[in-house]
């Protein structure tokens, strides 16, 4: 009986030391831990709010440089422009060197020119307003005046470094500023264009 005494109290304090809970020191370890991590998460919210608000950043590039290449191919295409025309004007063609305001067409309707300036308007996007209905009164009009915007046409050379007269390459650079990093980035579209329609 006594024995069975002696290992019920062994058993008892056993698993008293068992159940015994958490140390102040244990609890503020954890605290730490669950702090660093909870910040850590509330930084990401923030990194992708940005990420998201330099995407959109992205996508008016991508549609200023399609713009861009699109003019000029609808112009050939109507034969608004002859071949010869389509190049730069360091070469005898109509489209401006080096970095440009993103300017609206002017008359010609071709982006890159040199009577865009005389638009006097920068590209510009139009978002519905309070209402969220396009072409009322309260649309807000925010002009893309950050946006430069550059056409290069070069010739286009085949493995023996001949010329190719009926094809060239055209890049349309768009540089901008990202709201977040104030750095410059670039949107690169290249793409051929051909004598033949």
């Amino acid at each position: 009986m006594v024995k069975t005494i002696v290992k019920r109290r062994r058993a008892i304090a056993r698993s008293s030391r068992r159940q015994r809970g958490f140390s102040l020191l244990e609890v503020v370890i954890s605290m730490a831990i669950l702090t660093i991590g909870l910040v850590s998460l509330a930084g990401v919210f923030g990194l992708a709010m940005a990420s998201t608000q330099e995407s959109q950043q992205d996508m008016i590039a991508k549609q200023i440089a399609n713009e861009a290449l699109e003019s000029i191919v609808t112009a050939r295409n109507t034969a608004q422009l002859t071949w010869d025309s389509i190049q730069n004007v360091s070469d005898g063609g109509i489209f401006l060197n080096g970095f440009q305001r993103a300017y609206m067409p002017a008359g010609d309707g071709i982006l890159g020119t040199a009577d865009d300036v005389t638009a006097g308007q920068y590209v510009t996007i139009i978002e519905p307003g309070p209402d969220g209905v396009y072409g009322t009164g309260d649309d807000i009009s925010l002009s893309l005046s950050n946006y430069q915007r550059q056409v290069q046409i070069q010739p286009v050379t085949d493995a023996n470094g001949t010329v190719i007269a009926s094809l060239r390459a055209i890049n349309v650079t768009v540089r901008y500023n990202a709201p977040r990093t104030r750095v410059p980035k670039t949107y690169v579209l290249t793409s051929f264009i051909s004598q033949f329609r």
